[in-house]
């Protein structure tokens, strides 16, 4: 993973000072983590901390998804699932199709160069939206919404970048094979974590030690994760439904009292780690790409993907606007913004083979994206709520 225990005690430490001081300037978690992070890669005798895919998708990433969706009740999550599912699969292809097509009008670059780059960023990123969702403190509908999509458009975008991989390497793309694989990577995933889930908690009932519960929550999630993944089946679809079956489950006698609020604490420190380390490295990382030399692809990128996101929301929002899972204007807007890119983009970007073409080109501009997103959308997504609730409250 390339990080020791003094690094991460010295993150950690960064962490809680940029906790305190961010809550004191009323700015962001999120976005003071990647700015103390921009400073301290300026910092003689910094040593530089790798970030790598397995350190963010295998150790990082399980916790954030595990914690996030433990705490989302099914009976709410099962009304929304047709809105859902619609912004995480179409919306998720139409915001690649548009991107990838500015950009390859926009830029000339090579077919395979834009189709990734359009698939990388075209699907919202389950920490940066949750954790800047739970900072300003959105809650009722409109978070359960953002977050269960974030969750949901990993199979989809796991689906369209192997594709868009297998075709950049020759393989023949038949429709059919798409489907076929996006039936087998996202529900596969969501069996996987199931049935593991079940597994685990049949033991757990034979235990009223919350030490032992927290415990077999920690297998829960890492091990339907890693599972998943070895199935190549998606790791954070399995990882979620075990958060979503331990979640409701767990109020069955499944867990005890004092292991469910044990449970839930332990949880929310983890992330809390998780997330304090992925957004330092992503701001230790920006000072080593030289962003000036690529502004014209950046800035392009940037708009093409906010209209993409644009085009997914309010086009999906349409389609389910004559049936009980309307969405408000106003949530729709803050769909649009909140609509956040971040670890799984960079994730997937830092884990392409060294032979991919422009593969630098791909992650310079990723890294300038999710800068972007975290910074920019993550300072005004705020007031933007603000400004939507205040009218609301004046019709």
């Amino acid at each position: 993973m390339g990080l020791n225990i003094e690094q991460i005690e010295a993150l950690l430490l960064v962490a809680a000072v940029v906790a305190m001081l961010a809550r004191l300037l009323r700015l962001p978690y999120t976005v003071g983590l990647v700015l103390a992070g921009a400073g301290l890669a300026f910092l003689p005798n910094v040593r530089e901390i790798p970030l790598t895919k397995t350190l963010i998708f295998n150790v990082l990433l399980p916790p954030l998804i595990f914690e996030a969706a433990i705490q989302i009740p099914w009976k709410d999550l099962r009304k929304e699932v047709g809105v859902v599912t619609l912004l995480s699969t179409l919306g998720v292809l139409l915001s690649a199709i548009l991107v990838a097509t500015g950009l390859k009008v926009a830029t000339m670059w090579s077919w395979p160069t834009v189709i990734l780059l359009g698939v990388l960023l075209s699907a919202t990123d389950p920490v940066s939206v949750i954790a800047t969702f739970k900072e300003i403190g959105i809650q009722g509908r409109l978070r359960l919404l953002v977050e269960s999509e974030s969750l949901f458009n990993d199979g989809t975008v796991a689906v369209l970048f192997m594709v868009a991989l297998a075709a950049l390497g020759g393989a023949h793309i038949t429709a059919a094979g798409v489907c076929i694989a996006f039936l087998y990577t996202a529900f596969g995933g969501i069996l996987c974590g199931g049935l593991f889930t079940l597994f685990v908690m049949l033991l757990t009932r034979h235990t009223e030690d919350h030490l032992i519960e927290i415990t077999f929550t920690t297998v829960a999630a890492y091990g339907s994760f890693l599972l998943a993944e070895h199935f190549h089946l998606s790791g954070v679809l399995a990882a979620m439904t075990a958060g979503l079956v331990f979640g409701n489950a767990g109020t069955n006698g499944i867990l005890t009292k004092k292991g469910r609020d044990a449970v839930i604490s332990f949880w929310e420190y983890v992330a809390f780690i998780a997330n304090s380390i992925i957004f330092l490295l992503i701001g230790m990382r920006l000072p080593h790409y030289a962003f000036e030399h690529y502004w014209i692809p950046i800035i392009c990128t940037i708009l093409l993907v906010i209209l993409g996101r644009a085009l997914a929301v309010y086009g999906c929002c349409a389609m389910a606007s004559f049936t009980w899972s309307k969405v408000s204007n106003a949530n729709q807007h803050i769909l649009v913004w909140g609509g956040l890119r971040g670890a799984l983009a960079l994730a997937l970007v830092l884990g392409l083979s060294p032979e991919v073409p422009q593969r630098g080109d791909i992650i310079i501009v990723t890294f300038a994206v999710v800068a972007f997103s975290i910074i920019v959308q993550g300072i005004t997504i705020g007031p933007l709520l603000q400004t939507m609730n205040r009218k609301e409250e004046s019709k």
